[in-house]
């Protein structure tokens, strides 16, 4: 059987990289070689080196919706980019190119354009960011996480499909998590998660209220890289970490209530699990208001409740949590049956046309 070649594109952050990993770790390797093409010092290199793929720095430029004088540099780095991009898919010959976003992306479709490659793009947002904003016009084909998002796309080539969910995250083990965890059986697991890089606000919140939210929850805190605080390493009831990989499916399956970010493939992720959440978003001053958007379609649908950051306290968190679990069946019924598909097959089937 002759291998397909395929290159996966997109980094600024993990959100922009872990669906491309949930693809790739479907994709058969006897049919497909692949590659993958990102920033020189972004995460995504990091992660996908990790899986021992070939890994592709190109030069980016960071894109702005504001006037500054760096965006005439970065102008002449997206552009060195396209040349670096072209070049290489000249070399690699991919059937395609998929994209899941982030300023990374932008030469490398452009490129891949330029030289006739299929595109295939993915919106995780409720509204597009400004690299998926820029890539339309070239993609061949545009999928979205939520239906809302497909409007603000061309109608003939945009499918709403959900989000790739990892499949790993289907099959963690609750006695693994609770043993790794050194936890109790008989008290419910809340776990904190502020995205890779933490949640300065609300690990501090959920520092401050550890007397009262230890008396109810046994926490699994990740607080991001540098957020340890090594002052409560001996606390009962509370574990911390900056990040977890391999044991994040087990401490999923251990958790009954999620307190989180509003990045899309997280909270799709904890959607498909049917782990009640409480999502406090980035507000505008750190977001173009995605999570925002994601975090009230999500309240909307019955899948979670909202707490804004600007409104986060002792006490909003704790009336928060009370009023989760005051609704958790009706949320874990919502979720249930919830319509949202198996994305990771469509694309796969996608890919094999």
């Amino acid at each position: 059987m002759n291998k397909q070649s395929i290159v996966f594109t997109g980094g600024g952050s993990a959100g922009h990289v872990t669906p491309n990993i949930a693809i790739i770790n479907e994709l058969s390797k006897e049919e497909w070689t692949i590659h993958y093409i990102g920033s020189k010092k972004g995460i995504e290199k990091e992660l996908i080196t990790a899986m021992h793929i070939p890994y592709y720095g190109i030069s980016s430029g960071k894109l702005r919706r504001y006037m500054d004088a760096e965006n005439v540099k970065d102008l002449f780095r997206v552009l060195k980019g396209i040349i670096e991009a072209r070049k290489l898919l000249k070399k690699l010959k991919p059937k395609l190119v998929f994209s899941k976003g982030g300023f990374v992306s932008v030469p490398v479709i452009i490129a891949a354009s330029s030289l006739n490659i299929p595109i295939y793009i993915h919106e995780s947002d409720l509204t597009p960011g400004l690299a998926n904003k820029i890539s339309q016009r070239f993609a061949s084909t545009i999928f979205t996480s939520f239906e809302e998002a497909a409007k603000h796309f061309p109608a003939h080539k945009t499918v709403a499909i959900g989000s790739p969910i990892r499949r790993e995250i289907f099959l963690g083990d609750k006695e693994k998590g609770i043993q790794f965890l050194n936890f109790k059986k008989e008290k419910p697991i809340l776990t904190v998660m502020g995205g890779s890089l933490g949640a300065k606000k609300i690990n501090e919140t959920i520092r401050d209220c550890l007397n009262k939210l230890t008396s109810r929850y046994q926490i699994v805190h990740l607080c991001g890289k540098g957020q340890i605080d090594e002052r409560l390493n001996n606390i009962k009831n509370y574990r911390q970490f900056e990040y977890v990989n391999k044991e994040l499916p087990d401490i999923l399956a251990a958790t009954d209530t999620i307190v989180t970010r509003g990045g899309s493939n997280a909270i799709f992720e904890f959607l498909a699990l049917n782990i009640p959440m409480l999502i406090i978003p980035l507000t505008k001053k750190q977001s173009r208001g995605d999570q925002i958007l994601n975090a009230e379609a999500f309240t909307k649908k019955g899948y979670a409740l909202t707490l804004e950051e600007e409104k986060l306290t002792k006490n909003s968190l704790i009336q928060s949590l009370e009023a989760l679990e005051e609704n958790r069946g009706k949320i874990i019924r919502s979720m249930e049956s919830s319509p949202v598909g198996d994305a990771l097959s469509v694309l796969i089937k996608e890919f094999q046309k």
